[in-house]
Parts: C-alpha cells; structure tokens; sequence
C-alpha cells in the first residue's frame, strides 16, 4: 500500500509542476500527454484525466497481483497434504 500512496503522491505533484511550467508558457515533452493536452476540451482537465487514468490503471494491477499472490499461495499450501500418503490431490474428484 506504501507504493500505492506513493505513486499517487507523485501524480499529484507531476500535474503540479506541469501546470507550473504551463503556467510559465513551457511545453509539455512528454508527447502523448502534449496530445491530450492539445485535443482535449481543458488542458488542465485533460491532465487530470490522464493522471487518474494511470491511478485507475495502478489499482487494478494491484488489485490482479493481489489476486495471483492470494491464488499462488493457496496452491502452496494445499501442497503438503497432496504429499501425504492416502490422501487424495485437493483437486481431484472423490466419484
């Protein structure tokens, strides 16, 4: 969670020097928000757009990693029993 705040501390202080820098009359370098920028209806609404878009983007990978860690570590525990003379694998059917 400490990296989650983390990069969600420095997309707030990225849209905060990039509308700095606007504010001076510098250009943006990166070219596909420059784009965004340039296209979309309010610059710095835009800017926010694509910002929230990447913490939406940063919590759903959390939120799938989460879910292969949480997976990957039932596997490792059913792995004991599966070795355990007369004990079937957890996975298969007892017909």
């Amino acid at each position: 969670m400490a990296t989650l705040a983390a990069f969600i501390y420095l997309q707030l202080l990225d849209i905060l020097t990039t509308v700095a820098f606007m504010m001076q009359g510098v250009g943006e370098s990166n070219p596909i928000i420059r784009w965004v920028i340039r296209e979309g209806p309010h610059p710095i609404g835009a800017l926010f757009l694509v910002k929230g878009g990447a913490v939406l983007l940063a919590l759903f990978c959390l939120y799938r990693s989460k879910g292969a860690i949480a997976a990957q570590s039932q596997r490792i525990l059913r792995l004991p029993d599966c070795l355990q003379p007369g004990r079937p694998h957890p996975e298969q059917s007892s017909h």
